[in-house]
């Protein structure tokens, strides 16, 4: 059985991630953990050393969190009737980020679905601030899902990838797994600079070519142009339902994922993102 976890602030935009998941595992057994932070405003550090709990807020905070958690549920389960879903209501006094990275520990959960504002302008980053922290510092996979979006099948993946990545990653069967279930294609998308596949790269690439045997998958070459333009370029010439991605420690998937747009081409997604950590950031 999956272990989802839901992060919401009750905004629509949280909601629709809400419902993207459920749309997602429709067809398989999974706990949905709903889950909600706060932090009231008066609140400031050194107040906080001090005097823990001033005036009780924290409690009228705990209460407000909880009812509107119990409000989310009920909306949630008016609108979808699936006996294979299942739900766990979690309020905490602490920071996003703190408590996604606790409950995941505790739960031993296998994925974060959360929306995303995204980036509406050229002064802005890729994604929104708590999608991006939360993608750098969790050690699971994490799928970012765009404001506004309606749910769609995931026919089509673009999995953009220098192939210097790990044959042993946990998380490549959840890959497979999302292919099968949805029966998609797997598009592989390498940005081509001029300079062929090292002995190692093209290791992995057969690697992925042989583990994904039985699955549509094709291997497209953009060249001529860097990451960003690659998957730009792709998806204005393919329907694709969803980006994945493997989050290394390096400038490839740094430079996607949180470098200003500013004076450059602007990648901003609109389909939702599913962001894998590699081994090494999970060590």
């Amino acid at each position: 059985m999956k272990r989802i976890l839901l992060p919401t602030d009750f905004s629509e935009n949280a909601y629709n991630a809400i419902r993207y998941a459920l749309h997602f595992f429709k067809e398989e057994k999974a706990t949905f953990y709903l889950l909600n932070t706060f932090t009231p405003v008066s609140y400031h550090t050194g107040y906080l050393i001090e005097n823990p709990t001033p005036y009780g807020m924290e409690d009228v905070a705990m209460l407000n969190s909880k009812r509107d958690i119990k409000r989310t549920e009920e909306r949630i389960r008016k609108e979808f009737t699936n006996p294979k879903h299942e739900f766990v209501q979690l309020s905490a006094f602490n920071t996003l980020i703190g408590e996604i990275k606790e409950v995941i520990e505790k739960y031993n959960i296998d994925l974060v679905i959360m929306g995303t504002k995204g980036a509406t302008g050229a002064k802005e980053v890729f994604i929104g601030t708590h999608t991006m922290y939360t993608i750098k510092k969790v050690k699971c996979p994490v799928i970012a899902v765009p404001s506004g979006f309606d749910f769609e099948e995931p026919k089509d993946i673009l999995f953009p990838t220098d192939y210097h990545l790990s044959i042993d990653n946990r998380y490549l069967p959840f890959v497979k797994e999302i292919c099968n279930t949805h029966v998609c294609r797997l598009n592989i998308l390498n940005a081509y600079y001029g300079v062929p596949l090292n002995n190692q790269q093209q290791e992995v690439k057969d690697f992925l070519d042989e583990y994904f045997k039985g699955i549509a998958h094709i291997f497209h070459i953009a060249e001529g142009v860097d990451v960003l333009e690659a998957v730009e370029d792709f998806q204005k010439k393919h329907k694709i339902n969803l980006l994945v991605m493997i989050h290394n420690k390096h400038s490839f998937f740094e430079n996607l994922l949180f470098k200003p747009v500013i004076n450059q081409i602007a990648y901003h997604t609109n389909i939702p993102f599913l962001v894998i950590p590699s081994e090494k950031r999970i060590q």
